[in-house]
C-alpha cells in the first residue's frame, strides 16, 4: 500500500461561516481539489481525457464522516488515495488533517467516481493505464 497522496490547503475566510468555522460544503470543495491533483499525479491529463478520448470522471456516491471542524486560518492536509476499483468505478479514500503536531483528523470518506463516455454518459472501462495492470 502506497503513501495517500496529500495536498495542502489554507483555510481563509471565503471558506468559513460566520462563527469562522470552514462551511460543511467547502470540504468537498477541497477533496476535490485533492482528487484532481492526485489523478494529475498518476499521469491524467483531465482536459486531454475529455476533449481528445471524450472520456469523463463523474462523483457517484459519497460517504463522509465529520469529526472536528476547521477554522479560520487552519493549515489542512487533504489525502487521496485508491480504496477499490471496479469494472468503471474506482472508490478514492479521502481524509483531511489539520496540519500540526497533533495531526488531528476533521474528515474521513469514501468517494466513489464513474469513468463516463462524456457524449452518452454511458460507463466505459477505466483503463489500465490509470491504475496500472491488476484491474478487474
Amino acid at each position: 500500500m502506497s503513501k495517500p497522496f496529500e495536498l495542502p490547503v489554507r483555510v481563509y475566510y471565503e471558506d468559513t461561516d460566520a462563527q469562522g468555522v470552514v462551511y460543511y460544503a467547502n470540504y468537498f470543495r477541497f477533496m476535490e481539489r485533492a482528487r484532481t491533483e492526485w489523478l494529475g499525479s498518476l499521469g491524467v491529463d483531465m482536459v486531454r481525457l475529455q476533449d481528445e478520448e471524450r472520456r469523463i470522471f463523474v462523483v457517484a456516491e459519497v460517504q463522509t464522516k465529520f469529526l472536528a471542524p476547521a477554522r479560520l486560518r487552519d493549515d489542512l492536509i487533504v489525502t487521496a488515495s485508491l480504496a477499490g476499483l471496479t469494472r468503471v468505478t474506482f472508490d478514492i479514500e479521502q481524509k483531511i488533517y489539520r496540519d500540526s503536531t497533533d495531526g488531528d483528523l476533521l474528515i474521513s470518506g469514501i468517494v466513489k467516481a464513474a469513468y463516463l463516455d462524456a457524449d452518452t454518459m454511458r460507463p466505459k472501462r477505466v483503463p489500465t493505464s490509470i491504475f496500472g495492470e491488476n484491474q478487474p
